[in-house]
């Protein structure tokens, strides 16, 4: 039990961390990537900075269309 989950690295600013991640989500990662943490740390540094660009179905904004003109005022 004397293992560190953290432990600094000795040239630089960065700290290795051991984490658990969906072995299907990691394999597309490293689908895009050679440096899987690159993209872990870049996600959540956006993440803690609030810009996320979400584009899912359920947080797309809708565009509405031009209001219908009432009736008689059609071919102005």
């Amino acid at each position: 039990m004397n293992e560190h989950a953290v432990s600094p690295l000795p040239s630089t600013d960065k700290v290795e961390i051991s984490i658990h991640i969906d072995s299907e989500l990691l394999d597309q990662i490293k689908h895009l990537t050679n440096d899987p943490s690159k993209v872990i740390e870049t996600a959540i540094r956006q993440w803690l900075r609030g810009e996320r660009d979400r584009d899912e179905d359920l947080t797309r904004l809708l565009q509405r269309n031009p209001p219908v003109p009432p009736r008689g005022e059609w071919n102005d």
